[in-house]
C-alpha cells in the first residue's frame, strides 16, 4: 500500500486520503454512531431487571407467612353448612328486625348464588314496615355485625296513612364456602433393607 501512494503525486495522495476519511466518517455514521445509546440502554434494563429480582425475591419472601394467613382465614371462619344458610339469613333478619321494632309483613323464597370462588352468597327478599330510624337502625346493625348482610336493592315509599315507610328489601348474606377436605398423602409401604 505504501508503494501505491509513494507513485501518487500530493494532490492524487491528498484526494485519496480525502476519500478514505470520508469512507472511514460515513462507515461510522452508518455503523457506530446509532449504536452509542446501547450501552446506557442496556444499563436501564440491567437495573430494571434488578429491580424486578428484587421486588420478585420479596413477594417470594412473604408466601409462607401468606400461606399460613389463607389456612388461619380458612380453618377459622365462621362456616354454616350448606343446608343452615337459608334458616341461619332468615333467623338473624328476624332477631334484628325485633331488636330494631321492624314489622316484617312478608319474605321471598331465598335464592342462592355460588358463582364466587370463596363464598355462597343467600338472597332474601322482604317487606317491612316502620319508621325511618327504626329503618336506618335495622339496616345498620344488620351490615355492621359479624353477619356479612349487605342490601343489595332498597324500594321506600310511604305507607298509606303516611306515618311509617313501606320498604321493600334485598338482603345478600355472603357465607364462606366450606373448604375441600384435604385428604392425607398416601402412606407408602417401605420395605427395609437388610
Amino acid at each position: 500500500m505504501n508503494q501505491y501512494f509513494a507513485q501518487l503525486r500530493p494532490v492524487e495522495r491528498r484526494l485519496a486520503v480525502a476519500v478514505i476519511v470520508i469512507v472511514i466518517v460515513v462507515l461510522n455514521w452508518v455503523y457506530i454512531w446509532p449504536h452509542f445509546s446501547d450501552w446506557g440502554k442496556l444499563s436501564n434494563r440491567l437495573e430494571a431487571a434488578q429491580r424486578n429480582l428484587k421486588l420478585y425475591q420479596q413477594a417470594k419472601a412473604q408466601i409462607p407467612g401468606l400461606q399460613a394467613k389463607v389456612n388461619e382465614l380458612q380453618q377459622g371462619g365462621n362456616a354454616v353448612p350448606p343446608q343452615d344458610m337459608a334458616i341461619n339469613l332468615l333467623q338473624t333478619i328476624q332477631q334484628q328486625a325485633a331488636q330494631s321494632n321492624v314489622g316484617i309483613t312478608s319474605t321471598a323464597r331465598q335464592t342462592s348464588n355460588t358463582n364466587d370462588a370463596f363464598f355462597v352468597e343467600q338472597i332474601q327478599s322482604i317487606q317491612a314496615i316502620a319508621n325511618d330510624e327504626q329503618l336506618v337502625d335495622f339496616l345498620y346493625k344488620l351490615g355492621s355485625g359479624p353477619s356479612m348482610i349487605r342490601v343489595r336493592d332498597l324500594e321506600l315509599q310511604p305507607d298509606p296513612p303516611h306515618q311509617h315507610l313501606s320498604a321493600n328489601i334485598e338482603l345478600v348474606a355472603s357465607f364462606q364456602k366450606s373448604a375441600p377436605a384435604v385428604s392425607a398423602p398416601p402412606k407408602s409401604a417401605i420395605a427395609k433393607v437388610k
